[in-house]
């Protein structure tokens, strides 16, 4: 399995997505460890992962870190604490029941595209930031 040799977190995005292309551009401009990887959900690795997502699966952020899979808002407020500064204060939101978080992240999801756009592709890393995406194994 892609994911058992991964100790460092991963973000899992949807890749045609610019509201999801725009949210990892910005980790990548505020992780000043370089701790985050990135795949697109379109990806092989984006795949696997999707594969052990039980029930309704998620179709835009998903992130692994420690050996667990966080989905939806607890990723996106779990990604915030990770990344450190001021923003380790939007985990204060964590105490709003999960029910209540998801229903606004799943109302932004629903009309994503609509509000933000889409792309036709997948994004391509840059050079220097490849080494930050995962890519099929050899």
């Amino acid at each position: 399995m892609l994911l058992t040799n991964i100790t460092r977190p991963v973000i899992f995005f949807d890749g045609e997505c610019n509201l999801c292309n725009s949210a990892v551009q910005y980790v990548i401009r505020h992780d000043k460890k370089e701790q985050f990887l990135f795949a697109p959900l379109q990806s092989d690795a984006g795949r696997q992962v999707l594969q052990l997502m039980p029930g309704n699966i998620p179709d835009s952020f998903i992130l692994y870190h420690n050996g667990k899979i966080y989905i939806k808002s607890s990723a996106a407020l779990q990604t915030a604490w990770l990344l450190g500064g001021w923003r380790t204060g939007l985990y204060a939101f964590i105490i709003v029941p999960r029910l209540l978080r998801d229903a606004v992240y799943n109302l932004v999801a629903r009309n994503r595209y609509r509000w933000f756009g889409r792309r036709d592709s997948c994004m391509v890393p840059t050079e220097e930031l490849k080494a930050r995406f995962l890519t099929p194994n050899p």
